[in-house]
C-alpha cells in the first residue's frame, strides 16, 4: 500500500535537527537552508551529462565553476550509477577521478566527496584530498570500504538502494516504502557504529530514483522529515531525475526548475545536502528560502504514526 502526503490529522512531533556533519577534516554546519553539493560525473555515460566532463580539464573546469557559483561540496564520481549502467574496473575508476580530485583540492576550500562502493578508489581518492564517501551500496558493495571509512576518519554518506544499478529498476517493490527505507538506513546506522564509526561522521540519503517507481519517489520526497527521526543529516540526490518529467508529462522538458521547485519542498523539511547539477539556479533560490525565513530553529516537524 503507497503512503499518501500527510492529511491535516497527521500527527508531527517536533525534533532536534542535527546541524554538525563531521568530514575527514572539517566540521560542516547546517543553517537555515540546505547545502549544496555539486554533482560532477567524470564519465561518458552518466544519465543526465555522460561525456561531457569525460575529459580532466573540463571536469576541473566545471568544478571551478560550480564552487564559483556556491556550492558547498563537490561530489565527484567515476562510475555511472544510471539504471542498467555497467560497471567499470577499479582501475579505469582512479583514471578518472584520482587526478580531478587532486588538482580540485589544490584550488578550492570545500570539501570533496568520492562517488564510489569500491574501497581501493576510496583509499586512492582520500590520499589525493577528498574528505566524504559517498556510497550507493551503503557501505555493503566492497566488505573493504567500511574499514577504509574508519581508519581515514572521513565522513560517509549511506544511501539506500534496492538491488544493484543494473536490476534496481526491474521491478521495485515495497509494503511501506517511508517505513522500509528507515528501517534500512537505521539497520546502518546501528552497524556501523557497532563497527566503531562515529556518529557525527555519518550521513544518510533514501535514494531517489535507486530501486523505486514513480510514486514510490514521490511519497519518499512529501514524508522526508520523517528521516530527521535517525539522528543523521539527510543528503537528497534528486536532481534531473526522470519523476520530473513524468510529474511535467513531458520527458523531454529542462528539469532545472522541477529539481529547483523540489529543492525547496525539502529544504521545507528541513533536508541539510542537496545534491544538485546547477548550482546557480540554487543558491538564488536557497538564498531567498533563508532570507524569508528559512528553516525556523534548530527542531524541525516530524510525521510519526
Amino acid at each position: 500500500m503507497e503512503l499518501q502526503p500527510p492529511s491535516a490529522d497527521t500527527f508531527f512531533e517536533s525534533l532536534p535537527r542535527v546541524t554538525r556533519w563531521q568530514t575527514r577534516n572539517r566540521l560542516l554546519e547546517f543553517g537555515r537552508r540546505p547545502l549544496l553539493m555539486g554533482i560532477l560525473n567524470c564519465t561518458p555515460d552518466s544519465f543526465s551529462d555522460g561525456g561531457k566532463y569525460f575529459d580532466p580539464e573540463e571536469a576541473i573546469d566545471h568544478g571551478l565553476e560550480m564552487v564559483a557559483e556556491g556550492a558547498d561540496l563537490l561530489d565527484i564520481g567515476g562510475e555511472s550509477t544510471r539504471p542498467y549502467s555497467e560497471p567499470v574496473s577499479a582501475e579505469e575508476e582512479r583514471k578518472r577521478v584520482v587526478p580531478v580530485i587532486e588538482e580540485l583540492a589544490k584550488q578550492v576550500q570545500v570539501p570533496i566527496s568520492i562517488d564510489t562502493s569500491k574501497a581501493e578508489v576510496a583509499e586512492a581518492c582520500l590520499a589525493a584530498g577528498a574528505e566524504i564517501i559517498n556510497d550507493v551500496t551503503g557501505l555493503e558493495g566492497d566488505p573493504r570500504m567500511l574499514e577504509v571509512a574508519k581508519v581515514s576518519k572521513a565522513g560517509v554518506c549511506v544511501m539506500h538502494m534496492q538491488g544493484t544499478p543494473q536490476t534496481m529498476q526491474d521491478h521495485p517493490t515495497y509494503q511501506d516504502v517511508v517505513a522500509e527505507i528507515e528501517q534500512y538506513l537505521l539497520d546502518r546506522r546501528e552497524l556501523l557504529l557497532e563497527k566503531g564509526l562515529e556518529l557525527e561522521r555519518i550521513c544518510l540519503d533514501p535514494g531517489i530514483g535507486f530501486g523505486k517507481t514513480h510514486q514510490h519517489n514521490l511519497t519518499l520526497l512529501a514524508h522526508v522529515s520523517r528521516f530527521h527521526r535517525l539522528g543523521c543529516p539527510l543528503l537528497v540526490g534528486h536532481s534531473r531525475k526522470g519523476f520530473i518529467g513524468k510529474v511535467l508529462n513531458d520527458k523531454q522538458a529542462d528539469r532545472t526548475w522541477g529539481t529547483v521547485a523540489t529543492s525547496l519542498a525539502l529544504a521545507r523539511q528541513g533536508v541539510q545536502i542537496l545534491r544538485v547539477h546547477d548550482i546557480q539556479p540554487h543558491r538564488e533560490a536557497l538564498l531567498l528560502f533563508e532570507a524569508a525565513g528559512g528553516i525556523d530553529g534548530q527542531t524541525i516537524q516530524v510525521e510519526t504514526y
